[in-house]
């Protein structure tokens, strides 16, 4: 790897993590991170607001978890970019406030204000920019942040949004699992796929990436959100609160301080026992003291479950990526509880492969969007400089509907791959209508291509499989594919996505699809619910001239006239609970039918049988 350090101004790559963040640089002995004011590199992603208003980050805001709870934001990346109904289950485990009104933007209630996850975020960033304009004694204007590979475009770009309040210009968002890959250098193999797990203190995922030409491309990704080492710490916290009960004839889980205390006694025996067989749990407090040993083997046993059920989502993801376990070139560790000798041995039985434990897995992620951070400032003169895709890129389905295929901000290359189906009966030829933008709807887009895939097998509607491919190459120059999976007759057209545009015409583009986010999902959800009651009238049509039909009584047959006329009456109305009512109605007045024709098929394939 060249470097060359006589390129001006510092871009620093960051971990903006769901418990500890971190900002790395590049030197001349390769990337480093940053260490706080305190000498701790690592920053606690928890933000505290004072009765005064004045905002504490990291681990003093940590430590007013114990007596401000109430005012204290922890693991606000799980609320990014999310609507209140997305994280019901993520609420329940908070002790800080959700302001009224809060549906489609969540706001965090502290005190007399309230803050919305990017403001929060944003905290976080400013002190990690601070801590490395202390370092380097120059402003650090520029960054590069790692986001999950799952995340999606309102979550990056809440990510971006989060920068940009800190008061720096992201210049890229790169995925953690790439990220993590670059640190270790695995650009360098060329072709080869990677498995990168990463098990953090509250979170688990597991990704596969495959490298094609020094190119990583996520194939897959999965885990479990609640999911993570502070399990372990909650097993043994538990174990040690009964032994506590048990020896003072107190019951110490009622007492913030104490638990606080212990909860820091248990963690640091659980991170002693990944480099000694033995250690002690140990606690003084009030006059008292209470300590247990623990040996690696009870510690192993007791943790077997909860490492087993990061193996699930390593099975699932393998399988969705399309691979094998053969295939598997390098599995990469991230997350502090990745050093749990238990973990590593698990994950190289799984994957077949030892695992890379050479960097610190606190610190990797950061490490590899340091590298990045490099590429960019040109620092790094050695390594292909990826661009990023302006705006998403999708087609038009049912409804004039945008489904998004390579979403904006998106590493080019880039390829993605989702299957559609037919509308109709017997239908031929499927018309393809390429469209650029980030609106809901096609008529809000801009539309790049159009071109038919013909002579497809004729079946019922829903039944055919259609695959569309967007592959992007180095260059920008779109290639959209589409096969027909049963024939293999396929169509491909090349087009340039950006042609035309300048950076304010992109630029106005995606303030429009922020300032009408809003009335354009209104308007998604009625088109899909008008497609939905085209499926069940056509049905119903169908249902009609079915022998079935004329076994009802006039009543019901009534009811189901007069259940598709309501339906017809609100159809064109932009009343999406209307239109929803009038599909349930027609659905329950339908119920019998059903229930009839089923009934008639099953009498035909029997006749004649004996059982």
């Amino acid at each position: 790897m060249e470097i060359d350090f006589n390129v001006p101004a510092h871009i620093v790559g960051i971990d903006l993590g769901t418990t500890n963040s971190l900002v790395a640089f590049m030197d001349l002995t390769g990337p480093r991170i940053v260490p706080g004011a305190d000498g701790d590199k690592l920053v606690p992603s928890v933000v505290s607001v004072q009765p005064d208003g004045e905002i504490v980050v990291g681990n003093p805001a940590r430590e007013l978890l114990l007596t401000q709870p109430e005012r204290t934001v922890y693991s606000v990346k799980r609320l990014m970019g999310r609507g209140l109904q997305d994280v019901q289950d993520e609420l329940k485990l908070y002790p800080f406030h959700i302001a009224p009104g809060s549906e489609s933007v969540i706001h965090l209630q502290l005190g007399d204000r309230t803050y919305t996850p990017p403001e929060i975020s944003a905290c976080v960033l400013r002190q990690l920019k601070q801590n490395a304009e202390k370092y380097f004694g120059a402003e650090v204007p520029k960054a590069v942040i790692t986001v999950p590979a799952y995340f999606n475009d309102a979550q990056r770009q809440a990510t971006k949004d989060a920068g940009r309040i800190a008061g720096l210009e992201v210049l890229r968002l790169v995925n953690e699992p790439t990220a993590a890959s670059l640190a270790y250098g695995l650009d360098k193999r060329k072709n080869g796929i990677v498995a990168v797990y990463d098990l953090g203190g509250g979170t688990f995922d597991i990704s596969i990436l495959k490298l094609q030409d020094g190119i990583f491309e996520v194939l897959a990704t999965n885990g479990d959100t609640h999911l993570g080492g502070d399990d372990i710490d909650n097993l043994l916290l538990r174990i040690a609160l009964e032994d506590v009960a048990g020896e003072w004839g107190q019951d110490l889980s009622t007492d913030n301080e104490g638990v606080q205390r212990l909860r820091r006694a248990v963690i640091h025996a659980k991170e002693r026992l990944s480099f000694v067989p033995a250690t002690n749990i140990e606690l003084e407090y009030r006059g008292k003291k209470y300590q247990r040993e623990i040996r690696r083997e009870l510690f192993d046993k007791l943790i077997t479950p909860i490492v087993d059920r990061t193996l699930g989502p390593c099975r699932r993801c393998i399988q969705d990526a399309g691979v094998s376990v053969d295939q598997i070139d390098e599995v990469v560790m991230v997350g502090g509880s990745t050093r749990i000798p238990l973990v590593l041995s698990a994950v190289e039985n799984l994957f077949r492969v030892k695992p890379h434990t050479e960097l610190n897995p606190d610190e990797v992620v950061a490490l590899g969007a340091a590298v990045q951070a490099a590429i960019l400032s040109g620092a790094v003169q050695d390594k292909l400089l990826l661009d990023v895709t302006p705006l998403s890129l999708g087609i038009e389905t049912m409804g004039g509907v945008v489904s998004k295929l390579i979403h904006r901000n998106s590493t080019i290359p880039a390829s993605a791959t989702e299957n559609f189906t037919t509308g109709v009966d017997g239908q031929r030829n499927v018309l393809i209508h390429v469209v650029q933008g980030e609106r809901e709807l096609v008529k809000d887009c801009r539309s790049l291509a159009r071109f038919d895939l013909k002579d497809i097998d004729p079946m019922p509607a829903g039944m055919a499989r259609i695959e569309v491919r967007f592959l992007i190459d180095a260059n920008g120059i779109l290639n959209v594919t589409a096969r027909d999976q049963r024939t293999g007759k396929e169509h491909s057209v090349d087009v340039k996505p950006s042609y035309g545009l300048t950076d304010e015409q992109v630029e106005k583009m995606i303030q429009e699809s922020v300032e009408k986010a809003e009335q354009d999902f209104a308007e998604r959800q009625v088109r899909e619910a008008r497609v939905e009651a085209d499926t069940i009238l056509t049905a119903v049509e169908k249902a009609r001239r079915h022998d079935a039909y004329f076994e009802l009584t006039d009543d019901e047959r009534a009811a189901i006239d007069k259940a598709v006329n309501e339906l017809l009456l609100v159809y064109h109305a932009d009343n999406l609970d209307l239109i929803l009512q009038k599909i349930e109605q027609l659905n329950q007045a339908t119920q019998k039918l059903a229930e009839t024709m089923m009934n008639t098929a099953v009498r035909g394939a029997l006749k004649g049988t004996k059982i």
